[in-house]
């Protein structure tokens, strides 16, 4: 499906001299320590100030401490918003080690292909709900949320606007960043693929699920990486990546929610997967609905006659 890598190939050497292997670790140590940086102040100073606020109104503090503040609804939007660490990050790492600009992460145009983002954006949502439908077949326990509509309908803009935060800084950093400097630097997709992919796929590790749910979870998100990679790959440019992350994540915040702790502005709730109750055999089954829903989605962005189809990114950067 994907016949010709020739954007792909101007994408990967679009970096200049200085994407060097060292500078390419020193560029992603400085993204790390903003990532951290910004999620400590939004854990301890969000934190703090919940208590503060709730102490001046004469109430109790919130149950569960900083858990308990990062499972309401503000601290879900602090959560998002600590993201902004990796875009700065991003930019001081692209600015002042590399000497390019941060939009030449973005692929060969320098910019975002706006037509594959909605595209991206599409098929994940069509591929989402027929997960869902068979997820229910395994585990039919869906109730309305706690949300109201109304207010659901509030905060709706912040939600789409801090997720895209979120998902758009993990793209640029992991097909972004990293990707495309590995690329640069070795042109074996054990490397250049594999290791971000591994990366990501790690850091959705869940300390609240059991090993069999945390490994049927990193399976599905291994294949969303694949998939992820896959349309980087065939365009030379994140557009469809972006897309489809964030109808991915958009699915888990506002429709259904699969997750105790982010489930504050989900329409609907299922069965939490941290939850108890689940065998091994419900494990593989999830595993396998979240592979097959990701090579559906692969074969929607990238079959030649699908309307879904991306396109290479063979425009020149804007001037």
């Amino acid at each position: 499906m994907i016949s010709d890598p020739a954007a792909f190939d101007r994408y990967r050497h679009s970096p200049n001299h200085k994407t060097t292997l060292w500078r390419l670790f020193f560029g992603t140590g400085i993204v790390v320590l903003f990532w951290v940086v910004s999620t400590a102040i939004v854990l301890f100073g969000g934190t703090y100030a919940l208590f503060t606020w709730q102490a001046s109104k004469g109430g109790a503090a919130p149950a569960g401490g900083m858990q308990g503040f990062l499972a309401s609804p503000i601290g879900i939007l602090s959560a998002l918003g600590s993201f902004a660490g990796i875009w700065i990050g991003l930019w001081i790492a692209m600015r002042w080690v590399h000497g390019e600009p941060l939009s030449a992460l973005l692929g060969n145009s320098r910019r975002v292909c706006r037509p594959d983002f909605l595209k991206g954006l599409v098929a994940v949502l069509i591929t989402s709900l027929i997960s869902e439908i068979l997820l229910y077949f395994l585990e039919p326990g869906i109730s309305r949320g706690t949300i109201r509509l109304s207010s659901w309908l509030l905060f709706l803009i912040p939600i789409v606007a801090l997720t895209f935060l979120q998902t758009s800084s993990e793209e640029v950093l992991f097909r972004g960043y990293l990707l495309r400097g590995l690329a640069y630097r070795y042109r074996s997709p054990f490397i250049w693929a594999l290791l971000p992919g591994l990366l990501f796929t790690s850091l959705h590790w869940s300390t609240n699920s059991s090993a069999a749910i945390n490994a049927c979870l990193l399976a599905s998100i291994a294949a969303f990486a694949l998939l992820l990679t896959l349309v980087v790959y065939a365009t030379g440019n994140l557009g469809a990546a972006l897309g489809a992350h964030l109808g991915n994540n958009l699915t888990g915040f506002l429709l259904i929610s699969h997750q105790a702790s982010y489930n504050s502005f989900a329409l609907f709730t299922a069965t939490p997967l941290e939850g108890p109750g689940w065998t091994t055999t419900d494990a593989v089954l999830i595993a396998m609905i979240g592979i097959v829903s990701s090579l559906l989605t692969i074969v929607l962005l990238l079959h030649p006659r699908s309307l879904l189809k991306v396109a290479a990114d063979t425009a020149e950067p804007a001037s």
